[in-house]
């Protein structure tokens, strides 16, 4: 599934992550093409708006540098890498989207929800890549674990969709989280143009004038590659070979300005405010990501691929965890003779996208994440013996 998920939730829980809306109208109107803001529920409990920066600098940022790292955001997300959105969605029979129903992230009008548990996600026709990648996940006895279920192709007022398991469908106010996986989420046909762009300089000196290098700054022009990689390198993402994508907590507003978080300590700190301190729900968490490596080690279906841009969406309430890898978009079949291991570093023509570096190091700080929460419990209970 995408990351375009939708929340049938009201708002946030933890006002840790609450976020204002910018105050200038007129950038508001300007912006709103990048940000996913507030769905206009307000929460009375929270005494006080918090801003991007406010945040960043809470996980140790210097001010100076939050305040550049919220512009870094505004700049990145400036650059839209894939066409936008059908306005055309479901006109036939269309299904009603509830109020308090929001896209965490991606293409607005791109899925849609029906009865029963299931989406319904627009697909560019009967050859699209995701659709072909779902047909084979659906028959490989390893990846099927893995994914959210595939239902089905349907073609509707002459758009095509393919309907998925709604992963939100059993769960009561949940909180959710999408992380996004690999060193790059962009493909090498995307980047193998070499041509110099002036408006991709443009973009990079408007978050970080120092980091063009001298020539690039002679000649005023960037490639395409060099962009890319520029603005992965502002996340965790080439370091760490994920980036938390957009979360949201039970009672709150999303949060989907997460993309500059980067070092160990805004990782775990973040991770650890969507646990909430909940031992027993990082472990479950845990136990899940661990499986998901395995069966992706395994899996036919992943040997074959290169799976770029794909997400893993956590969602979890006061009863159960669920975790899956979603959006297929990008899951390319391997040139012939073609071998990759997930895990490797990127360059130019060997297909590696580091999607189980990514599982590990994901692990690794879950597993940070389980501990803090157990030493948190112990001490808890400790002063609660001690009174």
């Amino acid at each position: 599934m995408t990351s375009s998920i939708f929340l049938t939730m009201a708002g946030w829980t933890s006002d840790k992550f609450r976020l204002s809306c910018i105050d200038n109208n007129g950038l508001k109107r300007t912006l709103l093409k990048m940000l996913i803001l507030d769905n206009g529920t307000k929460n009375s409990n929270i005494e006080a708006e918090r801003t991007a920066t406010e945040y960043l600098v809470d996980q140790g940022v210097p001010t100076a540098n939050a305040n550049k790292s919220l512009l870094s955001f505004l700049a990145i997300n400036a650059l839209e890498l894939s066409a936008p959105a059908s306005p055309v969605l479901l006109e036939c029979n269309a299904p009603t989207v509830p109020p308090g129903w929001l896209q965490l992230s991606g293409h607005p009008k791109s899925i849609a929800p029906l009865a029963n548990g299931i989406v319904r996600k627009r697909i560019s026709g009967p050859n699209d890549t995701e659709l072909l990648a779902y047909r084979q996940l659906m028959v490989d006895p390893h990846a099927i674990k893995v994914v959210p279920k595939f239902l089905g192709v349907h073609q509707v007022a002459g758009e095509h969709f393919i309907d998925l398991h709604n992963m939100l469908h059993g769960f009561t106010e949940p909180n959710v989280m999408d992380i996004k996986m690999g060193f790059r989420t962009f493909t090498e046909s995307e980047v193998s143009n070499t041509a110099l762009r002036e408006d991709l300089y443009q973009k990079m000196i408007a978050v970080d004038p120092s980091a063009p290098s001298a020539e690039e700054h002679a000649r005023q022009a960037i490639t395409k590659l060099r962009y890319m990689q520029f603005r992965e390198n502002m996340s965790s993402t080439q370091e760490k070979g994920f980036r938390i994508e957009a979360l949201r907590m039970r009672g709150c507003s999303p949060v989907t300005d997460l993309k500059t978080i980067k070092t160990d300590h805004q990782i775990r700190t973040t991770i650890g405010h969507f646990v909430n301190g909940r031992r027993s729900i990082a472990k479950d968490i845990l136990k899940r990501l661990r499986q998901m490596r395995t069966l992706i080690e395994k899996s036919e279906f992943f040997q074959r691929h290169q799976v770029l841009g794909s997400s893993v969406f956590i969602v979890y309430d006061d009863h159960q965890v669920g975790v899956w890898l979603i959006d297929f978009a990008k899951a390319l079949p391997l040139p012939l003779g073609t071998k990759v291991t997930h895990r490797r570093r990127w360059q130019m023509g060997n297909c590696e996208e580091g999607l189980l570096h990514g599982f590990d190091e994901l692990i690794r700080t879950m597993e940070a994440v389980q501990q803090q929460a157990q030493h948190s419990s112990v001490r808890h209970q400790s002063r609660a013996t001690d009174v």
